[in-house]
């Protein structure tokens, strides 16, 4: 396994894992690094995304989807595993922009790629919305806004593990792109 990592990360790399230096921003200092037989696992964006942090999504969340979509697209990458966001949704509108526009930048490529939609991930510190799973179960009951209530429903942190892990190691068609909703990521 390789990782990406700039040069004052490179000790933050898993035992086993082969660290490649380099700026995620910038797809020429990473694309000799890649080879036709790698899937990436794109993992990059602003931490904990708010209606706020709108001109970061613009300057860390897109340069670094299109760098690495063009690296791939150079290195003839055989899958390529984005975390994107579920959308429509009715907030956070320049953070769904941007990962809209990252999906895009993968199908222009013409990568193989699996794309992953969850609208909030539980994880450690972050168990506030657990009280709105019943709110969340309610909604899921009713036909008018069933659809609503999953594709925005919320997962765990184990989950979303489990579903990138199934998405390397099942990887869709080739030439096609697979979407994982929340529904998707729940199921793993």
């Amino acid at each position: 396994m390789k990782v990406l990592a700039r040069t004052g990360s490179v000790g933050r790399v898993a035992p086993g894992a082969t660290a490649i230096v380099g700026n995620a921003l910038d797809a020429t200092s990473f694309t000799g690094a890649l080879t036709a037989d790698d899937t990436i696992v794109h993992l990059v964006g602003t931490p904990h995304p708010s209606p706020a942090k709108a001109l970061e999504f613009q300057h860390v969340d897109l340069p670094s989807i299109q760098a690495s979509v063009a690296a791939a697209a150079a290195a003839q990458v055989v899958h390529f595993v984005y975390v994107s966001v579920a959308h429509p949704a009715p907030v956070m509108k320049a953070y769904i922009e941007v990962r809209m526009a990252g999906e895009a930048a993968l199908a222009r490529a013409g990568l193989t790629a699996t794309v992953l939609r969850p609208w909030y991930v539980m994880g450690p510190g972050h168990r506030w919305p657990v009280l709105l799973k019943p709110i969340y179960a309610a909604l899921e009951l009713w036909p008018g806004t069933r659809e609503r209530a999953q594709r925005l429903g919320l997962v765990t942190i184990d989950q979303m593990v489990l579903a990138l892990v199934q998405a390397v190691e099942q990887p869709p068609t080739p030439g096609t792109m697979r979407i994982m909703g929340v529904p998707e990521i729940r199921a793993t």
